[in-house]
């Protein structure tokens, strides 16, 4: 019996693909550590866990991943852009690298619930 070649190709597919859902894995997993580490849950909270006034459950579905960037790399234009009043208004944090941006933009952007 032979396999149809949409079978071949599917299974190809999810083979290519497995090590980026691992990287992806990976990198959200860095960024949790990072976000635990830079102590962001004493201005937010995920999952329960932090200042409650800055829930951040859903920001993943409510924000694009480059939005998220431009809240942890230019948090006063994002405040000026989107009219945010929170006290007190979010920080820079310069000494992250790219690579830690990248990682806490990963992490935050899976959070969808």
């Amino acid at each position: 019996m032979r396999t149809p070649g949409w079978v071949f190709v599917c299974l190809m597919g999810l083979a290519l693909a497995a090590p980026a859902w691992a990287q992806d894995a990976k990198l959200v997993d860095q960024g949790a550590k990072l976000f635990a580490d830079q102590k962001c849950t004493v201005c937010h909270a995920v999952a329960g866990k932090g200042n409650p006034k800055g829930a951040l459950d859903g920001v993943g579905a409510r924000l694009k991943a480059d939005e998220i960037r431009l809240w942890i790399t230019s948090p006063k234009e994002m405040t000026a852009k989107t009219k945010a009043e929170r006290k007190p208004p979010m920080k820079a944090y310069p000494g992250l690298t790219k690579a830690g941006v990248d990682a806490l933009v990963a992490y935050l952007s899976s959070l969808k619930k």
